[in-house]
């Protein structure tokens, strides 16, 4: 290879050495910061209804959501959570999936994957908990039903008022 003193050769002929066009670079970095990787979009299948982990009161939620002290409550009157008062649905707030099952049991887990920390969401078809990533399956105690994953994803407790509009989940 032929050295170069400082200062003897301009940017196109150094990027014509290299084999790259001035096109094909200025494509390569429009493209590149148009693009995101692993970033949700509007037809993403399973949006995270709620990524701030700290929710204000307008979410209807109130109390720790994320960490080892988990204690919140989710007003269910509120219309971003109103989808917890039919089966099937979910909602995922800070650390939690929250689910009303198939059942009409209300469950409370942890949203990340134990195998190699992804989200998780709930398929109410199922009736459990996947990680699309690997495709590691959770009953809805938590318990592994299909690996990768080998250990069970970490459950909350959950009380429901009597009128049924809040429930409470603690760690």
């Amino acid at each position: 290879m032929n050295s170069i003193e400082k200062g003897s050769m301009k940017r196109g002929d150094f990027l014509r050495s290299l084999g790259l066009s001035t096109s094909t670079l200025m494509a390569y970095w429009c493209l590149g910061t148009t693009m995101t990787a692993c970033g949700s979009s509007d037809d993403d299948p399973n949006p995270d209804p709620d990524p701030d982990p700290n929710p204000g009161t307008g979410t209807g939620i109130s109390g720790t959501t994320t960490g080892t002290a988990i204690n919140f409550t989710v007003d269910m009157t509120n219309s971003n959570n109103t989808k917890l008062k039919t089966n099937g649905g979910f909602i995922i707030t800070g650390d939690v999936l929250v689910a009303k099952t198939t059942a009409g049991s209300y469950v409370a887990l942890s949203k990340i994957c134990t195998h190699e920390g992804n989200p998780v969401t709930y398929r109410p078809t199922s009736n459990d908990v996947f990680c699309q990533t690997h495709g590691s399956t959770f009953s809805i105690a938590g318990a592994v039903t299909n690996g990768p994953a080998a250990v069970a994803l970490k459950t909350y407790t959950v009380t429901v008022s009597t009128d049924g509009n809040t429930l409470t989940v603690k760690a």
